[in-house]
């Protein structure tokens, strides 16, 4: 065989062999690890009145983060935001094809606020954790907590460093991340 045979034959099996398996059947997914609840915990979401404040979460719908708005008793804290952000889309948001690429992708365990630089401790995800868009992920947590008046910022740990994040250009950053590093995803409105 000639060198130019082997060399594309061998190429060939490099690639095959570097694809993900794909599972013969559905198979279930562990929730993500944190405090935050799951869609099954915030049934109640659905029916709740709209209140005299509003709350941004940025969901998503087509591969783009999709800021929507949602009426509350009184404006969250920011834990509070993050765990409705984390809660997940409504039946009535679901019902429009919004998601989120958050459960599976990243396991925030808590956020604390400093001057006006959220830091998002996150944990690690696990091995069953089902979905690996984690541009998106980090874009709704990012787009969300920077539409509140208190944020303009967002940086993201684990084990108390710097955790470099991926933004929408790719490349990954440690460095405080503001709704700019993820406007090519962010769907027009």
């Amino acid at each position: 065989m000639s060198r130019r045979r082997l060399l594309g034959l061998g190429l060939v099996a490099l690639l095959v062999g570097c694809g993900i398996p794909a599972d013969d059947a559905p198979r279930p997914v562990s929730p993500p690890r944190g405090p935050f609840p799951t869609t099954a915990d915030t049934a109640s979401a659905d029916t709740a009145p709209a209140g005299p404040a509003t709350e941004t979460l940025c969901l998503v719908r087509d591969n783009r983060i999709v800021p929507v708005l949602r009426g509350v008793d009184r404006p969250p804290t920011i834990e509070e935001h993050l765990r409705h952000l984390f809660a997940g889309p409504t039946t009535a948001e679901r019902d429009t094809d919004l998601t989120s690429a958050l459960p599976g992708a990243v396991n925030a365990a808590g956020v604390t606020l400093s001057a006006s630089q959220a830091r998002v401790m996150v944990d690690e995800p696990g091995d069953d954790a089902g979905r690996s868009d984690e541009v998106l992920a980090f874009g709704q947590i990012v787009c969300t907590l920077t539409s509140r008046p208190d944020v303009s910022t967002v940086t993201f740990v684990r084990d108390e460093r710097p955790l470099g994040v991926p933004r929408a250009d790719g490349l990954l950053s440690a460095q405080p991340l503001g709704r700019a590093d993820y406007a090519p995803l962010i769907a027009p409105q």
